[in-house]
């Protein structure tokens, strides 16, 4: 019969899952900076890139030469407001100084001041022409001004086609290199993931198990989390698809092993009671009696009915008498509890 673990044992697997975990956090850092930097190998893509250069250039000449036109149209209208408002306070002031000296003609009732009136209309005309000539002038500046203005709304539309069109060759730049980082992303996570299933499988009870459990953490943690930031919008049938895969895989060989397991225990209750007694560790068998099941089949058996010597279920010896102090001890504990005689010193008998 094989012994159970020893305490110390216990602590040096602990220590060794320390490891694993250790490994698989070490592995899980490494995992992420190069997953994270894996988009450095693609050039970054650009509005400008994909723009029509002569079209491009010629646009954006022309609107800086109308920007130029209505900032200096800009400046002489400015300078014609000014103007307005100086011709027309002059126009005012003639206007009321006109008034006044008609009001001191009227009063004196002089014809000799008739030239004067003529005079005074003429200057008064021309200060009112001045007056308009400044405003037909700030009129062709407004007209101007609105010409440009629809020229450069036309630009700015011829623009911002250009930029559209490039936009979407970006967008689509931008969706292939997505998908290629994402290529990249997936050839370095899925053959971890198969390298980490290939290891549990065949290596996971070598003596250097941690490292495998670690490596299948860190590959298992860097495809099903590590890589869903980055997935593009349908990255994730991937994600679920090897899942799903996995998941059959999975389920087909827990079904297989089941099936296997069901025809051991068939066949291992047809072997002898001593031959089967062997084969169970002793701290499995104390377990499995503890929670009242039967240490070769599991089944549930009473072992309150202090006559339950035998599994009913297998046959299996449960209980026995030691040979020397005839003291009624389990038959998988190596030494009697009684009188510390080994089990395999002499005869059991049965209980």
């Amino acid at each position: 019969m094989r012994s159970g673990s020893r305490l110390s044992e216990r602590w040096f697997n602990l220590v060794l899952w320390l490891v694993a975990i250790a490994f698989a956090v070490f592995l899980i850092g490494l995992g992420s900076l190069l997953v994270g930097d894996l988009p450095q190998v693609e050039q970054r893509y650009t509005t400008e890139q994909f723009l029509e250069q002569d079209q491009a250039s010629a646009t954006a000449a022309a609107l800086k030469q109308i920007r130029r036109e209505r900032a200096d149209l800009r400046r002489l209208s400015e300078q014609g407001e000014l103007a307005l408002d100086a011709a027309r306070a002059a126009s005012e002031s003639a206007r009321e100084t006109f008034a006044n000296w008609l009001k001191t003609r009227d009063a004196t009732q002089r014809v000799d001041q008739d030239p004067g009136l003529i005079e005074r209309t003429k200057r008064l005309d021309a200060l009112k022409a001045a007056e308009r000539a400044i405003e037909e002038r700030l009129e062709a500046l407004a007209k101007t001004g609105l010409d440009l203005s629809e020229r450069e709304t036309e630009q700015e539309r011829i623009e911002a086609d250009l930029r559209g069109a490039a936009e979407a060759k970006r967008d689509a730049a931008l969706r292939g290199q997505e998908m290629r980082v994402f290529g990249y992303r997936l050839a370095l996570t899925l053959p971890m993931l198969a390298l980490a299933g290939w290891l549990l499988r065949t290596r996971r009870r070598s003596r250097n198990w941690p490292f495998v459990w670690g490596f299948a953490i860190a590959a298992a943690f860097a495809f099903f989390v590590e890589l869903v930031p980055y997935m593009p919008s349908y990255g994730g049938y991937v994600q679920y698809g090897v899942g799903i895969v996995i998941t059959l895989l999975g389920g087909r060989a827990v079904i297989n092993a089941l099936q296997a397991y069901n025809e051991r225990q068939k066949a291992d209750e047809a072997r002898p009671d001593a031959e089967r007694r062997t084969e169970i560790a002793t701290d499995q068998a104390l377990l499995r009696l503890a929670k009242k099941a039967c240490p070769g089949c599991e089944r549930p058996i009473d072992l309150a009915n202090p006559e339950t010597n035998f599994c009913p279920h297998c046959g299996i010896g449960l209980f026995a008498r030691c040979p020397v102090c005839t003291h009624r001890k389990s038959t998988f504990e190596r030494y009697c509890t009684a009188c510390g005689t080994p089990g395999s010193s002499g005869a059991v008998t049965t209980a």
